[in-house]
């Protein structure tokens, strides 16, 4: 698919878009904090169980080792589930009524995934507040430049949950069923728990395939400080190439798939 420039019209759409979908949000509050529940008891219930050991992983202090993982897991309870939205309109028949207005169908996706965007970059911001008091203490440039790497790779995971929403048409079970089906194995095999490097040869092997487990290290390196560390530019490669394809692909599903 060919990139095509931003047009003024494609931008008022996607603004159409955006404030349309996040106009709900702060109306219900609730909801972001429903979506951190899975991050939220990992972080106060596992992580203090990793905070009596004096290193953790490669070296690296518990807390600085744990919460890089725990913001990658809200891109997985996050924008990994945000086409449910959007499923949800396809089955009602809302959106219809969107596709017959001269709305621009890149807007469409463009606008949804802003919005999620903007909430995970929220929660992620959350989190980072509630681990501080448990003795979290990051590099603060590490901090942003990990929220920036966050959103990027969220940005891919959201368009690739919208095309599988679109793909799940009409019942919506291969949705449901997609969705849980490979969370757990990305989970298990980022790294995001528990070490990679101390499990099996076939492990380690099957975790050099996930692109979670490069931008899991690519956090950690940086929200440690270390911005000159290997695993970093590995992170952004891996982040920069879940967002294009999920973007690419959610663009084209919106376009050819409605």
């Amino acid at each position: 698919m060919s990139a095509r420039p931003m047009t003024p019209a494609l931008v008022r759409d996607t603004a159409t878009v955006f404030s349309r979908e996040f106009a709900p949000v702060p109306r219900q509050p609730l909801n972001l904090l429903f979506t951190m529940t899975q991050p939220l008891v990992f972080l106060f219930l596992f992580g203090p169980a990793l905070s009596g050991a004096t290193t953790f992983g490669q070296g690296e202090a518990p807390w600085r080792w744990f919460v890089p993982g725990i913001l990658i897991m809200l891109c997985l309870t996050g924008p990994m589930s945000a086409g449910y939205s959007l499923l949800v309109e396809l089955l009602g028949g809302s959106l219809e009524r969107m596709l017959v207005t001269p709305l621009s169908r890149t807007a469409m996706l463009v606008g949804r995934t802003m919005k999620e965007f903007v909430i995970l970059l929220a929660q992620a911001v959350l989190i980072v507040a509630f681990a501080l008091p448990l003795g979290f203490r990051p590099s603060p440039l590490g901090v942003v430049a990990g929220l920036v790497l966050l959103t990027v790779l969220g940005a891919g995971l959201g368009g690739l949950s919208f095309v599988l929403a679109i793909a799940s048409r009409p019942g919506g079970e291969l949705f449901f069923g997609v969705t849980q089906l490979v969370m757990f194995p990305l989970v298990l095999l980022s790294g995001l728990l528990l070490p990679v490097e101390t499990g099996p040869g076939w492990l380690r092997g099957a975790a050099a395939l996930n692109p979670l487990f490069y931008v899991v290290e690519a956090e950690r390196s940086l929200f440690a400080g270390r911005f000159a560390d290997p695993a970093v530019p590995y992170g952004v490669l891996a982040a920069g190439a879940v967002a294009a394809v999920g973007l690419a692909l959610g663009v084209r599903a919106m376009r050819r798939g409605i």
